[in-house]
């Protein structure tokens, strides 16, 4: 490995040398920092087609699955470097999720658990990143038509089509970004026709009974409807019987094929298949091969995402914000009971005997250490902006405490 500058996990190294890894980290650190050394950083690329060439899960794969594994699983890292998925995170997760994603999309059989353990990183934080890449994945689907439908729960079976739109979009110029609508819209209809030209669970029968039909009223234009007079067209009955009972026949046939079609359908339906899917993958797209990250970051895949972080973040800003209006009514309250009397605010119990617990469910309010400490520090004036915040300690011990955290 240092021959040719690559990096090995500390998991895999602490592995093999039977020590933890955060004390074989702390010990890597010391020493490069007393022989002042400059180590690369870590190639998450080149870790994943590391995984799936030593997984034993991949072992019986064959060769040309596992290139387009390769192909595919490049595309979904550089994406989710992208999407800041990887962004101040463990890699080792993140290539074990995308390594399991490419497998299940491929049809080769492998659990999470399995790979998680061969590639020595925690199983729960495999599920968290796993969940991460879905829920972007049906981000992205939300553009096609039927996107609305897209879920979690069927997202591998519309990965295709979705890896194909955005193999699409990052194959688009910088200078070609700025085209019309119609452009765009032409695209998607190519995109969507031939996502129902292929037959799972799209297919179309091409033998229909008005094909068979019409073929019997199709005569040769070009020798008998010349003529003007339709008095000149003489068929005899015994040619109009031949007709007739040959059009049954291939009336009866088009039924029992049509019938033995919608079996089959049915039997497909029941099973993810795959299989039919494997040329809609081209790996034409830069971001099929490794990429620097600036040339990352400019390459559009239909999705801007924020990072998880950042959006954990707002979310539990808005939750402090309804703890503070819920903490804000409740100090009304008790302050002004007339008002609470009045009816302009909901009722909340501060007292009941210990017989009454089956009544208290129902009306029951949950108070947490959180609702206390918010309560706590809005009767001490602390600005609600602040609070939002969530840094309670700094807070109690600057506004409530003299010293000291809590």
């Amino acid at each position: 490995m240092r021959k040719d500058q690559k990096m090995l996990p500390i998991v895999e190294v602490a592995d093999v040398v039977g020590c933890d890894s955060y004390e074989l980290g702390r010990m890597i650190s010391r020493v490069v920092d007393f022989i002042d050394l400059k180590l690369q950083e870590f190639d998450i690329v080149n870790s994943f087609e590391r995984a799936i060439k030593n997984c034993p899960s991949f072992g019986n794969v064959s060769e040309d699955v596992i290139e387009r594994m390769l192909q595919q699983g490049v595309f979904l890292l550089q994406c989710l470097i992208k999407w800041f998925v990887t962004k101040g995170r463990k890699p080792m997760p993140v290539v074990a999720a995308v390594l399991v994603f490419v497998g299940e999309l491929n049809q080769v059989q492998v659990k999470i658990e399995d790979v998680a353990k061969e590639l020595h990183v925690a199983l729960k934080t495999c599920r968290q990143r796993y969940k991460e890449l879905l829920d972007r994945l049906v981000k992205v689907a939300r553009v096609l038509p039927w996107g609305k439908d897209v879920t979690v729960k069927n997202i591998l079976k519309n990965a295709p089509y979705v890896m194909q739109y955005m193999e699409m979009k990052a194959m688009t110029k910088c200078s070609e970004k700025r085209q019309s609508f119609g452009d765009f819209q032409s695209d998607m209809e190519e995109l969507v026709g031939d996502c129902l030209r292929k037959e799972v669970g799209y297919g179309f029968d091409s033998y229909t009974i008005e094909d068979c039909s019409s073929h019997y009223f199709e005569g040769d234009r070009s020798l008998n409807l010349r003529s003007d007079n339709p008095d000149k067209f003489q068929i005899s009955p015994e040619s109009l019987a031949l007709i007739y009972s040959n059009f049954l026949n291939e009336i009866s046939l088009v039924k029992t094929t049509a019938g033995i079609g919608t079996e089959n359908k049915r039997k497909k339906r029941k099973t993810l298949d795959l299989q039919a899917c494997t040329d809609w993958w081209q790996g034409k797209s830069e971001l099929s091969k490794k990429l620097i990250l600036k040339k990352i970051l400019e390459k559009d895949v239909g999705l801007d995402a924020m990072p998880p972080s950042f959006d954990k973040a707002c979310l539990d800003t808005e939750k402090r914000r309804e703890k503070i209006k819920a903490a804000k009514s409740r100090i009304q309250r008790i302050m002004h009971p007339r008002i609470a009397d009045s009816g302009t605010s909901n009722g909340l119990c501060l007292f009941e005997p210990e017989n009454s617990k089956k009544k208290r469910k129902k009306g029951q309010v949950d108070i947490d250490w959180e609702d206390l400490i918010i309560e706590t520090l809005l009767l001490h004036n602390v600005r609600e902006e602040e609070i939002e915040k969530g840094h309670y300690n700094v807070l109690l011990a600057l506004h409530v405490f003299d010293q000291g955290l809590l």
